[in-house]
């Protein structure tokens, strides 16, 4: 028995309405070469005994592995009672709010998590969550393009922002005619040298991305890129880990104004890393900023006999407005994520969050020291750096992460397809989690591979 509920009459007589003679007709604006008629990527359909088979096998997979890789994803410690919590059914099953009326629990913590984030980043506002950190940039690229009066469509975009992120940011905002300019990054620090902004400043300019530790993992000097931005009438978009804004400094308290936008992935804040997702993306801005935000807000109010409520207070989504109105076709948030993360920061607090980032820290300065001491391996960038680092290797570097595999050891990201000028290099990666036993083991490992 078919799922779909309609007989075939049924959708001849919906096609007729509409002044169609069959459903092909209602795809005829996609080109022909974007259509695919066949399924041939997908492995043939499994009984529930099998598939249950299969992902159990994956998952311990994913178990088992010693993981120095980061790039955006980041092995980091939950706390057993985030997840004990956020899976009770009142937050589990709850849909993400459409309605002002919606469930009090729900609104409350979603209220929460603004709350959390706006004090995170030290900025006045925040919004209900988006996708991912990819999304957030690409939302935070057109808000500020629409909150900037000077009218400009061009963004500057370092290359040391994530690869991914600019790569989503593209696609979002190429058909809207915004120019995407991209900042090379500095060879001997693998940041933002301030002084190759200057030639950028003969043109109006939108806003200025910068990503904080940047995709090197080392540090920009935010302060001067900000306040060069803001003299010359650019906003600041601040690309954010929100795991270390417990020991940096936050993107509201940067240069003299601070930054006007920050984003960023909020995965290390209580999401396993599950194979890639799920994720969500957080935004924050200034005051200015809160008619432009895309999304959800929730605000707390008072009733008519003073008892305090939550309310969907901003939410200009094209379900709600008119469509040419509307800030973003954004239509839901990441609801579960945000609990865990709202759970997460309340159960770490501002010195927990601060303690996980000098563990981070400390474990990438023990693991470059024992790198550095293995024959051909080199530091790259000599840049003040949070828990990633780039390294070169002296022997193709995708081979050598084969070999850590067959070890148990993801061993990094390979910066060999986005940054080939850089050569067999590596992203490393530590978080609190690691022992001084498993450095060790990774370094033993990753010297008798290139020895061989």
């Amino acid at each position: 028995m078919p799922f779909i509920p309609h007989t075939e009459a049924d959708l001849r007589d919906m096609l007729a309405v509409i002044g169609v003679t069959n459903i092909d007709a209602l795809f005829e604006e996609i080109p022909q070469e974007l259509r695919h008629d066949s399924r041939a990527d997908l492995p043939p359909p499994l009984n529930e005994m099998a598939l249950q088979r299969l992902m159990e096998g994956r998952a311990a997979r994913d178990g088992s592995t010693l993981c120095f890789t980061g790039a955006g994803a980041y092995q980091h410690h939950i706390p057993a009672a985030v997840w004990e919590i956020a899976t009770r059914g009142e937050f589990y099953s709850a849909y993400t709010p459409y309605q002002a009326e919606a469930s009090q629990g729900t609104l409350q913590t979603l209220y929460e998590f603004q709350s959390m984030m706006a004090s995170l980043t030290g900025m006045d506002v925040s919004n209900v969550s988006l996708y991912d950190g990819a999304s957030a940039l690409g939302e935070a690229v057109l808000m500020a393009v629409r909150a900037n009066p000077n009218g400009s469509r061009r963004i500057l975009l370092p290359t040391t922002v994530n690869p991914l992120y600019r790569a989503v940011t593209q696609t979002l905002v190429e058909a809207q005619g915004i120019e995407l300019v991209e900042i090379p990054f500095c060879a001997q620090g693998g940041h933002i040298a301030p002084e190759v902004l200057a030639p950028h400043a003969a043109q109006p300019i939108a806003a200025v991305v910068m990503q904080q530790p940047n995709f090197f993992g080392t540090l920009e000097e935010t302060d001067v890129l900000t306040d060069w931005a803001q003299a010359h009438g650019a906003l600041v978009i601040a690309v954010v880990n929100p795991a270390s804004l417990g020991m940096l400094s936050p993107p509201g308290a940067w240069g003299r104004q601070g930054a006007d936008i920050a984003c960023g992935d909020g995965q290390p804040l209580g999401a396993p890393l599950s194979s890639g997702g799920p994720y969500f993306g957080f935004l924050c801005g200034k005051t200015p900023m809160l008619r432009q935000m895309p999304g959800r807000i929730v605000g707390r109010t008072v009733d008519r006999e003073g008892k305090s409520g939550f309310v969907l207070t901003l939410q200009a989504r094209e379900q709600h407005i008119r469509r040419s109105r509307a800030t973003s076709n954004i239509c839901s948030n990441q609801g579960l994520m945000t609990v865990a993360a709202t759970i997460h920061m309340s159960l770490l607090g501002p010195e927990g969050l601060r303690r996980v980032g000098l563990a981070c820290h400390a474990n990438l300065r023990t693991l470059l020291q024992r790198l550095a001491a293995i024959p051909g391996v080199e530091i790259v960038f000599d840049r003040p750096r949070f828990h990633e680092a780039v390294v070169r290797l002296p022997r193709p570097v995708n081979d050598v992460l084969t070999a850590l595999a067959r070890e148990g050891i993801a061993g990094g990201y390979p910066l060999t397809r986005d940054f080939p000028a850089l050569g067999e290099t590596l992203l490393v990666c530590t978080t609190e989690v690691q022992t001084p036993e498993e450095i060790e083991y990774f370094a033993t490992r990753l010297q008798a591979i290139l020895e061989m």
